[in-house]
């Protein structure tokens, strides 16, 4: 059975950095390694760090792997 991320993140625009964390998504130190590697997309407005959430569930979706039936 494949997850749907779509229903278990909140639909907002824009996540930071902490609120991804207060999810139980990433926690911000592996977030900020992902951002400086690329693996990551961001959203710089001014000098806050911001995820969007289809950037957000593309990392998730690309970095699931599924269990064996």
């Amino acid at each position: 059975m494949k997850t749907n991320f779509d229903e278990l993140i909140p639909n907002a625009i824009l996540f930071n950095l902490r609120q991804i964390e207060e999810l139980g998504l990433i926690k911000v130190d592996m977030a900020k390694k992902l951002i400086s590697n690329r693996e990551l997309e961001i959203v710089k407005i001014g000098n806050k760090i911001h995820v969007s959430r289809a950037a957000l569930l593309k990392f998730i979706e690309s970095n699931t792997i599924e269990a064996a039936s």
